[in-house]
């Protein structure tokens, strides 16, 4: 939980910060809302019926219930986030970290705008957002529907078997070639002819240069469709230089998405160290965000402890205490180090009889005896520095 709840304050904050407002949609949407829109994925959602007979469905993903969103309160311009869950009635393989119900971290624009102003800054967001966890070395692929349209039109796709080739090609991120191929010769019903003249087009990636190239691909040229999306492509690729991120974009016309209601632009992010543990896993995350716990030396001073960090609650400081009448000092040092606490605040009968608290640091060990009122007033303004400031101060003591 605390892990993804440092993921999320990320996301939220990239996401604020280019100007999104948050909203929220129903876990049950209508079932005819969803149907429709996700091609062959659609008998991956989770149908009910209530007591009414009325027929409803999990959301299968955060799009469709903003479309509804925006259609029901005649919203016609929004740049909006959403961070939900969603559910697919699918096999996940648990091990890899999928389930049926997972979370979706949705940014949009929504409005008429000139073409690839938005979706640059989409990707931008995708950058700062990657960049920001520190997941590893990662690229961002880029391809348009127009193009992967055109492109099996070219190649001799029937036109009824566009979204289902397209569901095939966008296999590849999981499976070999020569076994999309033989989905698409064996269960799909293409000639081996078609299947390879996709299959050349497909293995091609590059950035501008490509688009170039392929816009005077005299196959493509026959397709008005994929000259729009391949000139939109170089459009947004002249906007990715000025975001300064085009470094980890690549242009790869093997990306492809399934669903029905992709028309443009389509991009996704991936990590490009392949089996190896992302390098965040292997830092201790704190479970919480406690500042200074408050422990006591001696017996008998409960009552001390709770006075104490009454205060410092009541000073807006996050800290704790345990929660028993007399215990080891060495229990409460201990609790410190495994959950991660930097300080602790210790009281004794001669800190009491000096008006004194003693503050440690938990990692280095480094002590200095000072005032309440310089504890709560140094914990809002500056906690981290609060042993380096008594340095400074007459308000403390050093402990010989």
């Amino acid at each position: 939980m605390a892990i993804r709840e440092k993921v999320f304050n990320t996301i939220i904050s990239c996401f604020k910060r280019h100007g999104a407002e948050t909203i929220d949609t129903p876990v049950f949407e209508l079932k005819e809302t969803l149907t429709g829109k996700y091609g062959e994925d659609s008998k991956l959602i989770y149908d009910l019926k209530d007591q009414g007979g009325e027929l409803l469905s999990l959301r299968y993903d955060l799009t469709v219930p903003f479309a509804r969103y925006l259609a029901m309160n005649k919203i016609t311009n929004i740049k909006r986030y959403h961070i939900a869950k969603v559910y697919r009635r699918d096999n996940p393989a648990m091990t890899r970290g999928r389930y049926r119900e997972f979370y979706q971290c949705d940014f949009d624009i929504a409005g008429q705008y000139d073409a690839m102003i938005p979706d640059a800054e989409c990707l931008k967001i995708v950058h700062e957002i990657l960049s920001e966890l520190e997941l590893g070395d990662f690229r961002i692929k880029v391809n348009d529907r127009r193009i992967l349209d055109g492109m099996f039109a070219v190649c001799g796709v029937p036109d009824d078997k566009f979204r289902t080739i397209c569901s095939t090609v966008d296999k590849l991120d999981k499976m070999a070639w020569e076994d999309v191929k033989m989905e698409m010769v064996k269960e799909k019903g293409l000639s081996e002819e078609v299947a390879d003249q996709i299959g050349e087009y497909v293995s091609m990636q590059g950035g501008m240069d490509l688009a170039e190239r392929l816009l005077q691909d005299q196959k493509m040229l026959q397709s008005k469709q994929a000259c729009a999306g391949l000139s939109d492509i170089k459009l947004l690729f002249s906007y990715l230089q000025l975001f300064q991120v085009t470094d980890k974009v690549v242009f790869d016309l093997s990306l492809a998405r399934g669903l029905d209601y992709y028309t443009g632009i389509i991009y996704e992010g991936v990590l490009t160290q392949a089996g190896e543990s992302v390098s965040a896993s292997a830092q201790k995350v704190r479970t919480t965000e406690v500042q200074v716990m408050v422990a006591s030396a001696q017996k008998n001073l409960l009552e001390e402890r709770l006075r104490l960090i009454t205060e410092l609650w009541n000073a807006g400081i996050k800290a704790e205490v345990m929660h028993k009448k007399n215990p080891k000092l060495l229990s409460q040092l201990q609790h410190c180090e495994e959950s991660g606490i930097p300080l602790v605040a210790i009281l004794g009968e001669q800190e009491l009889k000096d008006g004194v608290v003693k503050l440690r640091v938990v990692a280095t060990r480094e002590e200095v005896r000072l005032r309440e009122s310089f504890i709560r007033e140094s914990f809002r303004r500056r906690p981290c520095h609060i042993i380096s400031d008594s340095h400074d101060t007459n308000r403390y003591c050093h402990l010989k």
